[in-house]
């Protein structure tokens, strides 16, 4: 009896690692095709310093299942610098540690990738960012202004709206300009982007000029000696 006992313990431990080798194995899968770039993958609460935008970001995962159901997403404005993309990893990341599908980008990698497809390609690659729970858009406002990407931009943006799915977006526009855009074209998308997301205000310092300045004070230590 006892050795039946511990052959069911033995088959359930290997169940339950088999069961967890799979789920990081899909993680794995998730954050490659999901985080483009390797840098971002660093990006996340752990090495966040504690602010009003991160606390934010925290309660955004936490309360993932409703902002899911009820297609919440957010539009995170602000200054260069104040940490709109690392507040944006930060939920990407977490979310994707829970096996949630998501994909963060920005349309000047989109335009690029869609540059040498036919229209039936396009189509088809706009509809797979729809297969994401979540779609991260970073730095809008930094795509070319050509007539033919600002249709594209507005496409992307558009199947979204119609796949019911939440969309983050950081821009360093502000929220002015997204409310008064000085032409149609731009109208059209920034009108769809305010029905998909609650515009948020990140402020704080420029973090770049922060860690440029750190890393004069590094090289100035080494090379001279303080």
């Amino acid at each position: 009896m006892t050795d039946c006992v511990d052959m069911e313990q033995d088959d359930e431990a290997f169940l339950r690692e088999l069961a967890e080798m799979n789920r990081r194995s899909r993680i794995r899968s998730l954050k490659t095709s999901g985080i483009q770039e390797p840098a971002l993958a660093n990006w996340t609460f752990a090495s966040a310093e504690d602010s009003p935008s991160i606390q934010m970001a925290r309660r955004y995962v936490d309360n993932w299942p409703q902002m899911k159901e009820n297609n919440l997403g957010l539009l995170l404005w602000g200054d260069v610098g104040t940490g709109k993309s690392f507040t944006a990893a930060c939920i990407a990341n977490a979310l994707l540690e829970t096996g949630v599908p998501v994909l963060m980008t920005n349309f000047s990698k989109i335009l690029n990738k869609m540059g040498g497809m036919y229209s039936e390609q396009r189509y088809r690659y706009i509809a797979s960012l729809a297969e994401y729970e979540l779609l991260i858009i970073d730095d809008l406002g930094i795509e070319r202004s050509t007539d033919y990407a600002m249709e594209q931009v507005y496409a992307v943006v558009d199947e979204r709206y119609k796949s019911n799915k939440p969309l983050i977006v950081t821009t360093n526009l502000t929220i002015n300009q997204i409310r008064n855009p000085s032409d149609v074209a731009h109208a059209r998308i920034y009108s769809r982007v305010l029905e998909l997301c609650t515009p948020v205000q990140v402020r704080g310092t420029d973090r770049r000029t922060t860690i440029g300045r750190d890393k004069q004070a590094m090289v100035k230590e080494l090379l001279y000696g303080g």
